[in-house]
């Protein structure tokens, strides 16, 4: 039995989004006996109508029993996830109210607990053991006062150092919620940013991502910058500011990097407003939304990842620019360059293969789309078939990094006239691929064992060769028939010549 204390005084009515959520939670409880509180982000989210899934108890007691009582009422399951101070997780199924609900003993009083916590808008609780109806917040440090004002306030300037993971919390809620760091909490983070080098690379992982997931990225990236974080996070970006660009460049390269990001935003964006004839001049397709939200790995989604190769696609230039006798800037090979530093990066973010490898080739391949053809011509069925190729799942986010980028470095300076064409080049490349998967789903002519049987070949790389450059050639629809596929692979042959 959780042995009983007495409430804390309430301070405020509890709004009335909260009252189903802690009904559930109450009966619930009942067979665990003794005082609970729903703490934290439940409490905020509740204040300002947000929908909450995962929610945090604070029990006096045993608060393994108060979980195992969760589980068995709500059909969870039980998960310990610090032997140590015994807090314990009820994993919901998937399709309910709630899906993670994680238990915590309290140390000392209710109130005691709510003032060691992070930021004042998480320092709030609800009781979920008295029998009356009418609930109250227990908010020792005017948590509801900042919540309702937008403010992200430090309960001190202690909890940076107590646990630094707090150092990216701060700016993470900021942009989750629309919210502004209030001043002394601003001086507070960047007197310890030197301390989230502390921090696991997993927990700045996941607050990173969760900032860039939301609208608005830019600002984060730079409020981020402001707080003495971003390049501490991301050190190769710090020898990105100040580096001049050619002229058709408005900033420099690290100002450049973070407008792209807010440049994929506005055209990715689902209703383009009519007045942004840059906006509408970009090509989509149908599903695109949903193309772009879908996860990708890491618990995140293709825009996310898109975001953050829009970050670092120039990351290299600063090791890679050279200036000629006439002062032209070039940055030759920064987009291989820039490739392998993303990779190390999402080496150092423990990124799953999948979203690091497509990382990598947004960045490697930033550029392509405005390569593919000579200015004001299209690119061919051959440079398309390529295209799609080489990039595969990274070929239509490769072509809006490509459009953002575009934008990122006109600016206010942009020419609608050139940048129209470009948007046509663009979607020439996006409508040769008309139905995902078209290229690997051109009827197959012939394979290695009619080349080995008709020409004697042995297995090899030459095999491969021949049969590509046949793939090739159907894409232009130079071929069509098994008999013209041999007649192309003879000439092949017989020229002694493979594909290059």
């Amino acid at each position: 039995m959780i042995p009983l204390t007495d409430d804390p005084p309430a301070q405020t009515l509890a709004p009335r989004q909260i009252f189903r959520t802690v009904h559930v939670l109450r009966e619930s409880l009942a067979d665990a006996g003794g005082r609970a509180y729903l703490v934290g982000g439940a409490v905020r989210d509740a204040i300002l109508g947000r929908e909450t899934r995962d929610l945090d108890i604070a029990v006096h007691g045993d608060s393994r029993a108060a979980g195992s009582a969760l589980a068995r009422r709500l059909g969870g399951s039980l998960v310990v996830l610090d032997e140590r101070r015994d807090v314990v997780r009820v994993v919901r199924p998937l399709g309910g109210n709630l899906a993670l609900i994680d238990v915590a003993p309290i140390e000392g009083g209710i109130e005691d607990d709510l003032r060691r916590r992070d930021f004042t808008l998480d320092a709030m609780a609800v009781a979920l053991h008295p029998t009356d109806s009418a609930l109250t917040v227990i908010d020792p440090l005017d948590g509801m006062a900042d919540t309702t004002a937008g403010v992200v306030r430090a309960v001190s300037p202690a909890v940076f150092d107590a646990d630094p993971a707090r150092l990216m919390r701060a700016p993470r809620l900021a942009a989750q919620l629309g919210f502004v760091i209030e001043d002394a909490t601003r001086r507070a983070i960047r007197a310890n940013a030197h301390l989230v080098g502390r921090v696991a690379a997993e927990r700045v992982r996941d607050e990173f991502l969760k900032m860039l997931a939301e609208p608005g990225a830019a600002s984060s990236l730079r409020l981020l910058d402001d707080l003495g974080l971003l390049c501490r996070i991301v050190p190769e970006l710090a020898a990105a500011k100040g580096v001049t660009q050619p002229e058709e460049h408005h900033w420099d390269v690290f100002d450049h990097s973070i407008e792209t990001v807010a440049q994929l935003e506005r055209i990715l964006q689902s209703d383009p407003v009519p007045s942004e004839a840059d906006v509408c001049a970009v090509p989509r397709f149908d599903g695109m939304g949903a193309y772009f939200a879908e996860e990708i790995g890491d618990g995140t989604g293709r825009l996310t990842m898109l975001k953050l190769a829009a970050l670092l696609h120039d990351v290299a230039k600063p090791a890679t620019k050279t200036v000629d006798p006439s002062g032209r800037i070039r940055f030759l090979g920064h987009h291989r360059t820039g490739a392998e530093i993303a990779g190390r990066i999402s080496e150092r973010f423990r990124l799953s293969r999948r979203t690091a490898d497509y990382v990598k080739a947004l960045v490697e391949h930033h550029l392509r789309p405005s390569q593919m053809a000579a200015p004001g011509e299209l690119p061919s069925r051959r440079a398309l078939y390529r295209y799609y190729r080489d990039l595969d799942e990274a070929a239509l986010g490769t072509l809006y990094l490509n459009l953002a980028d575009y934008l990122g470095a006109r600016g206010p300076d942009l020419d609608m006239a050139a940048w129209q064409e470009h948007c046509r080049v663009v979607g020439h490349v996006l409508t040769g691929r008309t139905v995902p998967g078209e290229v690997n789903e051109l009827p197959k002519l012939i394979d290695g064992n009619h080349l080995m049987e008709a020409f004697g070949l042995e297995p090899g790389p030459l095999l491969g060769e021949l049969l590509e450059a046949v793939s090739e050639a159907q894409a232009e629809r130079l071929v069509s028939s098994r008999e013209e596929a041999l007649d192309l692979v003879r000439s092949r042959l017989s020229k002694g010549a493979c594909i290059a």
